[in-house]
């Protein structure tokens, strides 16, 4: 290993190509997001709490959080290492698309 290579834990290197991290944070992340905030929002608001139902939501929020921390997080770390920008590019394909999730549920419960 030569000396001039930095190694360190946000140095993540991904044997994925920069077109599948770009599709990931504009297609399926927002989708994925968006889905399961309505989800969530719907489940919330039902009110009918069962068993099957709660582990049904619970699992929809482990796999969303692997998403944006696999898949958006980590391979925007692979394709620029700075972590303030892989935190907004968390924020605008994950938060916002589940927020707007959660928004969309509430405004089709009022009508």
């Amino acid at each position: 290993m030569s000396p001039n290579r930095r190694t360190g834990p946000l140095q993540i290197r991904s044997h994925r190509s920069p077109v599948f991290a770009e599709v990931v944070r504009w297609v399926l992340a927002p989708l994925v997001l968006f889905v399961s905030g309505f989800f969530t929002a719907n489940f919330v608001i039902g009110g009918q709490y069962s068993w099957p139902q709660t582990s049904r939501v619970v699992v929809l929020t482990c796999t969303v959080l692997i998403l944006a921390y696999e898949f958006v997080y980590k391979e925007q770390l692979s394709i620029d290492t700075h972590a303030g920008r892989a935190k907004t590019v968390v924020f605008y394909s994950c938060l916002i698309p589940y927020g707007v999730g959660w928004v969309s549920m509430l405004a089709w419960w009022k009508f």
